[in-house]
């Protein structure tokens, strides 16, 4: 069993400005503090245009549900992945270290009529035995608040 998220954020300026915010570690740690991540270390490589990043950041479940805590602790670790083929196709692998399950794939970038939209759709899959379905539920939710907030803190550097 999984669950699908797919998410729009959407960006008053060009394909070529909201790529290479992406590709900015300033802007991915910025990213964590509005998530209020306890830890994080951002890694970002370029070879020509392919891009990779990774944010491997640690935070704490303070708040969620007690049949999750036991699966995930009092703090988690996150680990990002981003493969970019192109600044406007990515993929994308979420895994907890440790924990079984993973959140896998894409982020494209469009542009039209100057507001840039990225589509991010992805698939999670925990496979927990009875639990597995409320695990991806609560991961989902949790992903999409995460996206929110990049979405937020995107427009708001997008603007300096």
């Amino acid at each position: 069993m999984s669950r699908r998220l797919l998410h729009e954020l959407t960006y008053d300026a060009p394909a070529t400005e909201v790529a290479a915010m992406l590709a900015d570690p300033e802007f991915r740690r910025e990213v964590c503090a509005a998530q209020r991540v306890t830890r994080v270390d951002v890694s970002v490589h370029r070879d020509g245009e392919h891009l990779e990043v990774v944010i491997d950041q640690w935070q704490h479940t303070a708040g969620v549900p007690a049949f999750a805590t036991r699966f995930v602790g009092e703090e988690t670790n996150v680990i990002q992945a981003e493969s970019w083929a192109t600044p406007l196709l990515g993929d994308i692998v979420v895994t907890l270290p440790g924990k079984p399950g993973d959140i896998r794939g894409t982020a494209r970038i469009t542009e039209s009529g100057g507001v840039t939209t990225e589509t991010v759709d992805l698939t999670i899959k925990v496979g927990i035995p009875l639990l597995g379905g409320k695990l991806e539920s609560l991961l989902s939710g949790l992903m999409a608040k995460a996206l929110v907030a990049e979405n937020r803190v995107g427009r708001d550097y997008l603007s300096r």
